[in-house]
């Protein structure tokens, strides 16, 4: 008979964790036989002793394993992206359009907005009719059709992990690096995954405070994802200042489809972008060259092919059939679009992400309780870049906002979230790989 105090007490003391004893306990998760002090102090004392990489594998494949797993019958290569988020991340809808107009398939269940970042979901949804949670049939057929498809996660994948996640929460025990690295990889292994691409943020708007934390998750989960069979690599990308030229939902959809029009195109963005698709068109075997995979992505923007893509994925998954022609007529606008500029000359020599993320939130456009309803409209746009030469009255932002009071509290956090000084500064997107 399994005894949770007995396998919470083994992981106090630091002893080594069994296969079977984690299963035994993931599955008292499922059927609720284990209770949430349970799940708590398990948890607690994971923060403080860590795991092996053979419990943290074993941990994610239990959880994955606590709900359904998808398989596939198709003639290419399964793979996906994950970000631990930050402001102003759209790559996921490039990505996953880009991709499958290269011959990859990409199911990729992406998830709401959380604290100072945006969601995936949250954006798709500022579409008209976009069903983010399409039963298992068409969600299967767009991706066949597609080669992608961008849904949210429904009860029956890993709900072990959605049950640990929302005690973590509320103990302090969201930090532990193998805790989040089940947590995600349990979602995505339980995709049917051949390759996973992991975009690990650093700076003042990630999830992780340091770059040595971040080092330490992306290994982590490179380790476990490669030990469960999923080929991985992550890269350890910028997040000092936002990625896109916008932060908010409907704002950053029309820029996603821009870039696929190929209409603007954000350096720092596409940069970031284009060394994740690189990456999995090579470890998916569909190109042998870095340059080949430049070659073949630059083909799909170029030709339109990636945008008839994600044009045709919206339209399968109920948006409308011309959405990427006459994307502006559809998704909706602030009723205040105005905006501020700096106060002093010189140049833009830090920001602080997070408080640009919550300035979103505090607009509307995210979330200060679970339930709180999203107003798709409000954002920033046109956010200056760090590094840049201004004087007084440049241009530091563009605020969507619903009343002038939001407006005004809004450009209270921007403008303290930009600091103006003296100091040159050199930027970069990409810091290393870890494969």
């Amino acid at each position: 008979m399994f005894i949770p105090q007995e396998f919470i007490k083994k992981k106090r003391d630091n002893l080594p964790l069994k296969k079977e004893e984690i299963e035994e306990f993931i599955k008292g998760v499922s059927d609720g036989t284990v209770a949430n002090e349970h799940i708590s102090a398990f948890a607690m004392a994971v923060y403080f002793n860590g795991m092996s990489l053979d419990e943290k594998t074993n941990l994610t494949l239990a959880m994955k394993n606590s709900g359904n797993t998808l398989s596939w019958d198709l003639d290419g290569p399964i793979v996906d992206k994950h970000s631990t988020g930050g402001i102003g991340d759209i790559v996921s809808l490039m990505l996953g359009s880009m991709l499958g107009a290269c011959g990859l398939y990409v199911p990729m269940i992406s998830g709401r907005g959380l604290g100072h970042t945006g969601g995936t979901l949250d954006k798709l949804e500022s579409i008209p009719g976009y069903n983010v949670f399409p039963d298992d049939k068409l969600f299967k057929q767009v991706v066949k059709e597609c080669g992608v498809a961008i849904i949210g996660q429904t009860s029956s994948l890993a709900p072990a992990d959605k049950r640990i996640y929302s005690i973590r929460d509320v103990t302090a025990t969201v930090e532990s690096v193998p805790m989040i690295s089940a947590s995600i990889l349990s979602k995505k292994l339980a995709e049917g995954l051949d390759v996973l691409v992991m975009d690990v943020k650093v700076g003042s708007g990630a999830f992780m405070p340091t770059y040595e934390l971040s080092v330490e998750l992306a290994k982590s989960i490179v380790e476990i994802a490669n030990n469960a069979g999923v080929k991985t690599e992550a890269i350890l990308t910028d997040m000092n200042q936002s990625l896109a030229y916008s932060a908010g939902n409907a704002i950053e959809v029309q820029e996603a489809v821009e870039y696929l029009a190929n209409k603007r195109v954000n350096p720092r963005l596409h940069s970031v972008n284009m060394k994740l698709c690189t990456s999995a068109l090579l470890n998916s075997g569909i190109t042998k060259s870095e340059d080949e995979a430049i070659d073949k992505l630059e083909g799909v923007l170029n030709s339109g092919k990636a945008l008839e893509v994600f044009a045709k994925m919206v339209n399968m998954l109920g948006g409308p059939s011309d959405f990427s022609e006459n994307y502006e007529k559809y998704l909706p606008k602030a009723n205040i679009i105005r905006s501020i500029f700096s106060e002093s000359t010189g140049i833009v020599e830090s920001m602080d992400a997070i408080s640009l993320g919550m300035s979103v939130v505090g607009l509307g456009g995210g979330r200060v309780r679970p339930g709180d309803k999203i107003d798709h409209s409000v954002g920033l746009e046109n956010i200056i870049n760090l590094g840049n030469q201004v004087e007084k009255d440049t241009p530091i932002a563009t605020i969507h906002a619903k009343d002038e009071q939001s407006f005004e509290i809004a450009k209270k956090r921007v403008l303290s979230a930009i600091k103006i000084g003296d100091k040159k500064i050199e930027t970069k997107e990409i810091y290393e790989v870890i494969r």
